[in-house]
């Protein structure tokens, strides 16, 4: 007898469709085959679906199965197909009955229990888009797809309790829409600012950086800092909207990296690579492209310290990636784009001793060693960062307590500024897919940016002075605003440029 049950499989985060035809041979030899250009994680799901129904107490039957997975000219890969494939096998042995506009996904455990799967947020976004109304996923996955409205999410814990509910033996109840707006367990961050002794122009730019979603870039010797700010830095930024946390979730659901029972992502990512990190683990890809850490930072933060250790080649392929949004992967199979629109945070030592031009200890590198370090970091790459930071070495009198030292901000207080710049910067481009100024293109700058005359002519002499390149100059007017909505005003003016200038000259001269 031939099934056909309803799965689905994932392409980047493309969700597709996938017919899962189960066909149960009452003659031949008995054997069990995948068909339909699965991978190995696919053909091994024989195993897994024969084993977990015999320890369910589910007579597998002697017979050749052929299983096809439709289309059959699409690559499928993971576990996922375990649930579809065994409700095929019992609906062919007349076990079962199948429900109408019902989709199957899960992984299957040896002893007949589901195992928490990715990509059920997915499959969720989409299941409207293919008529399902009825989603059976495994429990421990089940929280991701209750968020999506529409669909009735089935948590089905074992194979059995499967079967009781197929034949309306024993009901599973659908698991009731959950809508979260805010984080159950509130966000504490590594670090706050308040614990940062010195370093006040740093933490001005990073609240700059985090109003307008801007790339930073720090430069000091070892012990300054800077990884701690950066640390720090994930506490200013202000909580995902709605929108953004399904975007968010997409990713972080194909990934694999939703832990069971939890559901939407509510805090926006901060993801920390070390210099090792290969390219492709970086950008993405993979012989069947995966997400790289600039897509799973999407929306938040990707902190990159030591940054000229990392390879030239894997630096470079930054570039297109802090320029777009995104990246596109292209294969042989086709081309995929991730989303990647992530704030870097970029930290380095001036030389590979770290003390080049610092006051009390003398670099002893070589000219050669030095500029070798510093040519890592190349010009395209350097011009895609809006806001260079110096940071110094902090003075002893500063370390030491003192009842007479200047209180600083905390991050709390620092997060609320913020916030209420991105309030303002919402405003200003509701019904555009524009969140932040660092996002704007130059066709925006015209029609969202009012800058009065004083700071267009300081932006000219600048761009004269110091041979800024277009990009350069277009950031800048994009900093400039960000400065001004900090401060609530409607135009930028000279100061908020000037503001803006330091950040850049250094870097230029």
């Amino acid at each position: 007898m031939l099934s056909k049950v309803l799965s689905a499989a994932h392409f980047g985060l493309d969700t597709v469709p996938i017919e899962v035809e189960v066909n149960v041979f009452s003659k031949g030899f008995p054997g069990f085959s995948i068909i339909g250009l699965p991978n190995k994680a696919v053909d091994e799901a024989r195993e897994r679906v024969k084993t977990a129904l015999t320890n369910s107490g589910i007579d597998f039957p002697q017979a050749k199965i052929i299983v096809n997975l439709a289309p059959a000219d699409l690559p499928k890969e993971g576990a996922g197909f375990d649930l579809p494939i065994a409700v095929g096998i019992l609906h062919s042995l007349e076990a079962v009955i199948l429900p109408e506009k019902a989709l199957f996904y899960g992984e299957l455990s040896l002893d007949g229990s589901l195992r928490h799967t990715k990509g059920v947020f997915l499959m969720a976004v989409n299941a409207k888009k293919f008529g399902v109304k009825h989603l059976f996923v495994p429990r421990e996955s089940a929280n991701e797809a209750a968020v999506i409205p529409g669909v009735h999410v089935y948590p089905v814990s074992t194979i059995t309790e499967l079967v009781e509910h197929l034949n309306n033996t024993q009901q599973i109840k659908p698991l009731k829409a959950k809508a979260q707006l805010r984080p159950e367990k509130i966000f504490v961050p590594e670090f706050d600012f308040s614990e940062i002794i010195g370093q006040e122009q740093a933490k001005r730019a990073l609240m700059i950086a985090a109003a307008g979603a801007h790339n930073v870039f720090m430069q000091g010797p070892p012990g300054s800092g800077k990884t701690m700010l950066a640390r720090a830095f994930a506490g200013i930024l202000p909580p995902l909207s709605h929108e953004e946390a399904l975007e968010v979730t997409k990713i972080y659901s194909v990934t694999g990296n939703i832990p069971p029972g939890e559901s939407l992502v509510l805090e926006r990512p901060f993801r920390v690579s070390h210099h090792t990190t290969s390219r492709i683990g970086l950008i993405g890809g993979g012989s069947n492209p995966h997400p790289g850490e600039i897509s799973m930072a999407h929306l938040g933060v990707l902190f990159l310290d030591e940054f000229p250790e990392f390879s030239r080649s894997t630096l470079e392929a930054l570039r297109q990636p802090i320029e777009d949004g995104q990246v596109s992967i292209t294969r042989a199979a086709g081309s995929i784009t991730f989303p990647a629109d992530f704030t870097l945070i970029a930290a380095a030592n001036p030389c590979p001793c770290g003390y080049l031009g610092d006051s009390k200890r003398e670099c002893t590198c070589s000219p050669r060693q030095i500029m070798k370090y510093q040519s890592k970091l190349s010009g395209p790459l350097m011009d895609r960062i809006d806001l260079h930071i110096n940071v110094p070495t902090v003075e002893v009198d500063k370390l030491i307590p003192n009842t007479k030292m200047k209180v600083t901000a905390d991050s709390q207080m620092i997060r609320e500024k913020v916030i209420r710049a991105r309030n303002i910067q919402a405003k200003r481009f509701k019904g555009t897919k524009l969140y932040a100024n660092a996002m704007m293109k130059n066709k925006h700058i015209k029609d969202f940016v009012k800058i009065d005359e004083d700071a267009m002519v300081m932006l000219k002499q600048a761009v004269n002075a110091y041979n800024l390149s277009a990009r350069t100059y277009f950031r800048l007017i994009k900093v400039s605003q960000t400065i001004a909505d900090l401060e609530v005003t409607t135009s930028v003016t000279s100061t908020h440029v000037a503001e803006a200038l330091q950040y850049r000259i250094r870097s230029s001269q």
